[in-house]
């Protein structure tokens, strides 16, 4: 039987919805299907706290219309796990923030990660996060590749540069032996990325994907 994975963007930027539900589907067994959803009137990206809080009526809106047509899970496509708790209140389905799924993709690797997001902004509520999911011993150090989350849509773009430095600094000062990429848009890197630098370069879409369906078939 098929199963519907609604994969929600809370921010309203469509190309970047188009670029997760793909990364999903790429990551989905057979039986899956993956719907992408865009929170229309969100901020067109969400770098920091403030755009996270503007984000979060929008998401919930928008999960609450998911659920009615049918979703079975619903990934939150956002590395800050943009409401994650408040949306786990107000619904029974499982629900995985993309942030929480990267971080515990690395730790059952038995890795070591740093964690490459945009801004600086982010780093503090990327911090958070880690801390109240009871994992920052796990984490070397979160990193910001000072990339502005919409200059991963544009071509031509050297987004992808400074990302990859960003994770050369990181395996080299931190000593890391994981990266967890930190934003959403940088889903069609890992696998590049993994592959030039020689460690696991961990996609929280796919992750969350991945425990999104493995959270279906445990539900009684």
């Amino acid at each position: 039987m098929t199963t519907k994975i609604s994969v929600i963007n809370p921010n309203s930027t469509v190309s970047m919805t188009d670029k997760i539900a793909q990364a999903a589907r790429e990551a989905a067994p057979p039986d899956v299907e993956i719907e992408g959803r865009t929170c229309a009137g969100s901020p067109p990206s969400i770098q920091g706290a403030a755009d996270g809080e503007l984000a979060a009526p929008h998401l919930l809106a928008e999960l609450q219309k998911a659920e009615a047509e049918g979703a079975d899970a619903v990934v939150i496509a956002c590395f800050d796990d943009t409401a994650l708790a408040e949306a786990r209140k107000l619904s029974d389905l499982p629900i995985v923030g993309i942030g929480e799924a990267g971080y515990h993709a690395a730790i059952l690797m038995g890795k070591k990660f740093s964690v490459v997001t945009t801004l600086s902004v982010s780093v503090p509520v990327l911090e958070q996060n880690l801390e109240d999911y009871g994992l920052t011993s796990h984490c070397l150090k979160v990193r910001a590749s000072e990339v502005p989350v919409l200059d991963l849509e544009k071509e031509g773009s050297d987004a992808r540069a400074k990302i990859s430095d960003e994770i050369g600094r990181a395996i080299e000062e931190d000593g890391a032996e994981a990266i967890v990429l930190g934003c959403a848009g940088m889903a069609d890197l890992a696998a590049a990325l993994s592959q030039h630098h020689g460690v696991p370069v961990i996609d929280g879409v796919a992750a969350a994907t991945g425990l999104a369906r493995m959270l279906i078939g445990l539900r009684p």
